[in-house]
């Protein structure tokens, strides 16, 4: 357990999808780059498409909003211009001098507007952009689950669940708040630029001048900066991820961690990286956070020089005071959204990258298509053959060669063999999980490949060793099997699976909720629940696959007695490692290597005393003396 940690993937904090932030306006943040990044941005846009007028809106809005917002400071100038005026002419004793308080009012009474105006226009911006942000992202969801409804079940196979779920939640909320979000801060941070650059320059070229000199300045002190506290960030990522692996370690095997003792040496672990990890996050805070003092000591040293030359300005009658503070606002103006849309550009690269791994999804290799004309079983009899059928999960290395199997209607047909022998493969071609690479597989005389995927699995019911319940009542769990069960039908199906009886002893009985895990149940209440639910499916092809494997004596002979009932009259694939249990079956295949090597019922392979004779022994011995048969 103790190297274990060190192979998670960081773990990425709420609401910080795209890493860690570091210090003001997220500098040093940790940027995740996507490998073809205009080729993923045009492909993100053509989801933008469809709601291109509402954004030629939020465009506009924008604007608007912002061109009230930069005249502001101008507007303000100009009654700062006015009571210098009649301060100055009151102070020569220039007669009728005086304050000119109408227009000042007059004044006020314009910004008021302008800044309502700014306002009531922003608004109606973010009001846009959230439903184009929402609807955009809807869009992308609904294409994502109907592509993971598609893919085959080696896509699956071959990932953890952990990586499907990022894509399909935390890279598509990184998606839906930089759309919501960054990309109306984008375009107001350059629309601000812009038109707080021509207001500037409609001022004073010179002071316009003077200010945008700072700014390589600032460029250099932050990027220097920047390259330090970096690596601290991805030491503090790592050290993060690490943190997050030892945890969930630590928790999920608790017990274990118990029963040896070794609380104390998984503390001191834990005290170990948790202090590489405050080391870390103090270095890259620390060092980010220094960059804001330093832009501001910059930027003051930029309003000490237009404040100088601005005055020097007036006293020449060049430009108005008005003006000078009306530009000093600007540089205020000029210097965030700059810093904002750098910042800005960081979030975009982690959406984009974001966005590739959400259309790597969308790019798999799907299931073959479906046939044009689809054969559909009214009242499937349960005739199953194999014939000739080869399958490899790997092209280069075939695990199932020339395979041939007759099942008979009604017939019970165990598969037994090593691990990695194939006996769940077997299951898998058979329920078209998988297609099969030559050879065919009938049901009934029809080929498995001439029926819809959906048709040919309503024929079976699975009851696996794996248990899988929802979280909701047990009523709802049993009914699950099968669209519009009745409550009489759910109650005869759990009195036939034996269930009935410890569902009435709970508290809540039908209506008990099982949690997320269904950990208030048992391992073999579970079990019961899940034969109940393939009972009241009343499937024609049942599939058993290691039902009894990890329940108790007692609890085995109870699955067993539903099981018995639930294969009456069905045709019946059973998966089993405790050959006991099968010595019933009509038909045993004994599988090895991928190859069906023996067949037969349970006396005529122990009288060939072939593999399954070994197999049936070797679980039967003791004290070396093999038990009867």
């Amino acid at each position: 357990m103790s190297q274990a940690h060190s192979k998670r993937s960081p773990g990425r904090g709420p609401g910080h999808p795209a890493g860690i932030p570091g210090g003001p306006h997220g500098a040093g943040r940790v940027v995740e780059k996507a490998k073809d990044f205009k080729g993923t941005l045009k492909r993100l846009i053509q989801y933008l498409k469809p709601h291109k007028y509402q954004l030629l809106s939020v465009l506009f809005m924008a604007i608007i909003s912002t061109v009230f917002s930069i005249f502001s400071p101008k507007v303000m100038g100009e009654a700062t211009t006015k009571l210098f005026e009649g301060i100055v002419a009151k102070a020569k004793g220039v007669p009728g001098a005086s304050i000119d308080f109408q227009y000042i009012w007059h004044i006020i009474l314009i910004l008021l507007g302008l800044y309502i105006l700014s306002a009531v226009f922003s608004y109606f911006q973010q009001y846009l952009m959230a439903g184009v942000a929402q609807k955009t992202v809807f869009d992308l969801r609904r294409d994502v689950n109907d592509k993971l409804n598609r893919l085959p079940l080696k896509y699956y196979d071959a990932r953890t669940h952990g990586e499907i779920l990022s894509r399909v939640t935390n890279d598509v909320d990184n998606i839906s708040s930089t759309l919501q979000q960054s990309l109306t801060q984008l375009i107001t941070a350059v629309l601000t630029i812009i038109g707080v650059l021509a207001m500037m320059l409609s001022i004073s070229p010179l002071l316009t001048l003077i200010a945008v000199l700072t700014l390589p300045v600032s460029v250099l002190a932050i990027t220097s900066i920047a390259k330090r506290s970096q690596k601290q960030f991805v030491r503090q990522q790592k050290e993060l991820g690490a943190l997050n692996g030892h945890v969930e370690e630590m928790y999920t095997g608790h017990q274990i961690v118990k029963v040896f003792g070794r609380e104390q040496q998984s503390l001191e672990q834990f005290d170990d990286i948790n202090g590489q990890l405050y080391d870390a996050s103090w270095r890259a805070q620390f060092i980010s956070g220094i960059i804001m003092p330093i832009m501001s000591f910059i930027g003051n040293i930029g309003y000490v020089l237009v404040a100088v030359v601005g005055g020097i300005l007036v006293t020449k009658k060049s430009i108005e005071i008005g003006d000078v503070q009306a530009f000093i606002q600007y540089v205020r103006q000029f210097t965030q959204p700059i810093t904002q849309t750098a910042n800005i550009a960081n979030i975009i690269q982690s959406t984009v990258a974001s966005a590739e791994r959400v259309f790597e999804i969308l790019d798999e290799e799907e299931e073959k298509v479906e046939v044009a004309n689809p054969v559909v079983l009214t009242e499937a009899k349960g005739n199953v053959a194999f014939e000739h059928v080869k399958f490899g999960y790997d092209a280069n290395q075939p695990l199932i060669q020339d395979m041939n199997v007759n099942v008979s209607p009604g017939q019970t047909i165990a598969i037994v063999g090593p691990t990695g022998a194939g006996k769940t493969t077997l299951i898998n071609l058979l329920m078209r999980f998988y297609e099969v690479t030559d050879g065919a597989i009938t049901v009934d005389g029809v080929n498995i490949t001439d029926m819809k995927r959906g048709d040919l699995r309503s024929l079976f019911g699975m009851v696996l060793q794996d248990t899988w319940l929802f979280n909701g009542t047990i009523r709802e769990n049993i009914a699950y099997g099968r669209d519009g069960a009745t409550e009489e039908e759910i109650v005869r199906a759990a009195k036939t699976a034996h269930a009935d009886h410890f569902i009435r002893t709970l508290p809540s009985g039908y209506d008990t909720i099982l949690n997320e895990e269904a950990s208030n149940i048992s391992q073999g209440q579970k079990q019961l629940l899940t034969i109940a639910r393939a009972i009241l499916a009343d499937p024609a092809i049942l599939i058993l696959d290691e039902a009894t494997s990890s329940v108790d004596t007692r609890t085995e002979v109870q699955i067993q007695q539903a099981m018995n009932e639930l294969m009456k009259g069905r045709t019946s694939f059973v998966i089993a490692h405790r050959l006991s249990t099968i010595k019933d079956a009509d038909l045993i295949l004994v599988m090895n290597h991928g190859t069906v090597i023996e067949q037969g019922n349970h006396k005529q392979l122990l009288a060939q005393g072939g593999f399954y004779a070994d197999l049936y022994n070797s679980q039967f011995t003791a004290g070396g003396v093999a038990q009867e048969a």
